[in-house]
Parts: structure tokens; sequence; C-alpha cells
């Protein structure tokens, strides 16, 4: 049985078959990259966009704004949100250029020994980044600061701050469309957020092809040079942190998809320190892509569930075995990573992260321990529902794929995982 999503609320279907016409008026025409430049200037008042990651931006936006419109395939509440992603990240550009011209010393601001969480999606990253924000030593971004990081957040009113709301808004508009998302992906302001929103300043981002279909653009993204991106990304940390400073706290960051680009990482910043997080590639692929699909699902009426599990499975058998490459033939510092499995996570999540504390030689006082506790007290495995996934779904044979990942499962000792999810 194919993947099918679930009903979409009458709403839903009202608005993307044109019952609206306000919406359809507005949003129908083709999405055009001048189009959006100019209006990002009219809203700001602002005109120049900085090249402050020094890789030229408007390339990879015309080449995203190309696929999302010849391959897209979008419904009218898909152009609705892309246009406000690319018009919030344009805006961003541009009191990104403006704050670095008022106040040039940001680019001083040192990031010292930042700590990644990566590791293929589906395998605790979340959970793990979010545990680790519960220890007052580490900086982890929330949503909203990632999305709107101008100005820095006021320590006075950082709890209050009025992008909170808006960065609210722009989240849950998928939760609102796609009924179960929640359980599988929560998401919301004050949470913890990926490092692929900051690097999509640069546009140069596995946040587009996680939420549409481009694969001309994920192409592109594939051969790119990916500094641009982690250029973008320490500018955005440096912002966030100007009205605080760095002294006794770290920054704690996650995305999966620093997995497949160690090496930009690494030529950024140099003293960072890495936690991967292994699991069964099988299971990751299943769940992955239904998490993908029902994403793709509320931008699109025409999703081909078991090409984009395709690409998903392509995709990260080559990070996969890049990573285990790199570890195997001694071409990274050991010191430098730190592998744990899901397993090990879900029997003893507080001893996989003092693990991880004692292999980089960090303290983890009793106060942050607690915490920590307490936040998987208040938010047990299901507490939004229950998340269902089969390979067969996504037209993915379990046996066929298995040999693909047999080499990183015996280098990590990833054991298999039986059943259905």
């Amino acid at each position: 049985m194919t993947w099918q999503p679930a009903p979409a609320d009458p709403w839903v279907r009202d608005v993307n078959r044109g019952a609206v016409p306000l919406l359809s008026d507005e949003y129908g025409p083709p999405l055009d990259a001048d189009d959006l430049l100019g209006e990002a200037r009219a809203r700001t008042g602002l005109d120049d966009f900085g090249d402050f990651d020094g890789g030229g931006f408007e390339e990879p936006l015309r080449v995203l704004v190309r696929a999302l419109e010849t391959e897209g395939r979008l419904n009218l509440l898909g152009r609705y949100e892309v246009r406000q992603q690319i018009l919030r990240l344009l805006e961003v550009r541009l009191h990104l250029a403006r704050y670095l011209g008022d106040d040039p010393g940001v680019l001083d601001e040192p990031i010292d020994a930042p700590l990644f969480v990566t590791g293929a999606p589906r395998t605790g990253t979340s959970i793990l980044h979010a545990l680790l924000s519960r220890d007052p030593a580490n900086r982890v971004p929330e949503s909203w600061e990632f999305l709107r990081p101008v100005p820095p957040p006021d320590p006075a009113t950082r709890d209050t701050d009025p992008r909170i709301a808006l960065v609210t808004r722009e989240l849950r508009l998928t939760a609102m469309i796609a009924p179960g998302f929640d359980a599988m992906h929560e998401r919301g302001a004050r949470m913890p957020k990926e490092c692929i929103s900051a690097q999509a300043i640069a546009f140069r981002s596995e946040d587009f092809p996680g939420k549409f279909r481009v694969p001309s653009y994920a192409a592109w993204l594939a051969s790119c040079d990916m500094g641009p991106a982690y250029r973008a990304h320490r500018v955005v940390l440096q912002v966030l942190q100007r009205r605080t400073g760095s002294a006794g706290r770290r920054w704690v960051l996650k995305a999966p998809p620093h997995l497949g680009t160690l090496d930009a990482l690494f030529a950024t910043y140099p003293d960072a320190r890495v936690a991967v997080t292994h699991r069964d590639p099988l299971k990751v692929l299943g769940s992955l892509g239904s998490l993908l699909a029902t994403i793709h699902a509320t931008h699109s009426d025409a999703v081909d569930a078991p090409e984009l599990a395709g690409t998903q499975v392509d995709f990260y058998a080559d990070v996969l075995a890049r990573y285990t490459t790199l570890r195997r033939d001694g071409k990274a510092d050991p010191a430098v990573f730190h592998d744990s499995h899901y397993a090990d996570f879900l029997t003893d999540p507080l001893g996989t992260v003092e693990a991880l504390y004692a292999h980089f030689g960090l303290p983890l006082d009793d106060g942050a321990r607690a915490a920590m506790a307490a936040y998987l007290a208040d938010r047990p495995r299901g507490k939004h529902g229950a998340h269902s996934y089969a390979l067969g779904d996504f037209g993915l044979d379990a046996e066929a794929l298995r040999p693909r990942f047999a080499d990183y499962q015996a280098y990590f000792a990833v054991p298999e995982e039986g059943g259905r999810a």
C-alpha cells in the first residue's frame, strides 16, 4: 500500500481549490526572483543584501525559485508558505547587512568550541538537543532567534519579544494543515531550532528540499560550496550573543545535514565538537519518509512518496558511507566526535548525556541533570500521539536496502530494529 496523506480539513481544501479569491489572486501567479527581491526591499526600506557570507546568494535563490515553479507542484497554500519564507529570509539578509554596517564589531564576537549534534534524521538528535538545552551552561538557539535574529535578543525582554508570536504563526501552520504532524515532529517558537534555518539565509540549505519538491535545486546544493552557509550561520550566532557575550556559555547546535558537510563545518568552526547519533537506517528511512511526505503534502497535492523516499535512501547511504570512511581511515581526530546509539538513549537518556559530557571533558552538575530529568518526565514518548509508518508504504524493500548500509552498521555496531514502528 502506497503512502497517502491524512484527509485535509475542509478549510484547507477550500483554500487550495481557489475558494478564497484574495488568496488565489495574491499567491496564484508564478514565483519570480526579481519580484521577491523587490518586495523585500519595499517591505524593509533597505537596499543592501550584504555579502557577509561571501558566496553570493542570488544564484541559489534563482535556482530555488526556478525549481519551485517548474518542479514543485505547489498548491495555493504551498505557494503562500514558500513565498512568505523567501521574503522573510530576504528581509533578514537586509536587516543583517544593516546591523553589521552599524556595528561591525559584531564580527569579532568569539564562537568558542561549539558543540554540534548531528546524525541521520529520526535518530534522537532533536531530543538530545532539547536535553542539552536544559543545562544553563549551554546556549541553544530557539526557533524565533534563528528565524528572526535581528536585533539581538534583549535579556530584559527576551521572554516577551514580539518576534516569538510571529514565528509561532509561521511554524504552527504546518501542524494546522497536516493532522497528526505534532506526533511526528513538534515545532514551536520557543523550542530549539536546527541550523538549516540559519543556513537558509545564504539560500544553501537542506531546509528547502525537506519541504518542497525541488530536485534541480537539491542537485545544485549537493555540488555547491557550503562555506557561505556556515559563514552565514556564524554571523547569526555572533549577532544573537552580541548583548550577552559568550563568557561561561557554549553554543550547542543541531542539524542532521551537518554529517554530510563536516569539511565546511570545521573550516568555519575549527574547534567544534560533534555528537553523532546512530540508529538502524531502515527505521530511519521509514520514519523520515513518513515525515517528509507529510510536510510535502502541506505544500502540494501531488506528492510522489516513493520518489521522495528514494531520494533519501540515496542521500543518506552516501552520507553515512562517507562518515564511516572518515572515522575508519583516521582522517579526523576521534576526540572531536562522540557517537551514541538510539537504542541506548531510549533505555538510559541521562546516561547517554553523561557519557557525552565525559567524552568532551565537560562538567555536568546536579542542577542540570535534574532539569534534564524533569524535561523527560514532562514529555513522555507518544505525548502527541503515535507515529506509524512502514517501509512498504514508500515502495522500499528491507532486504534490498540492508546491504547498502551494512558497512556503516558493522563499523558503528548499530543494531537492527525489528517489527513495525
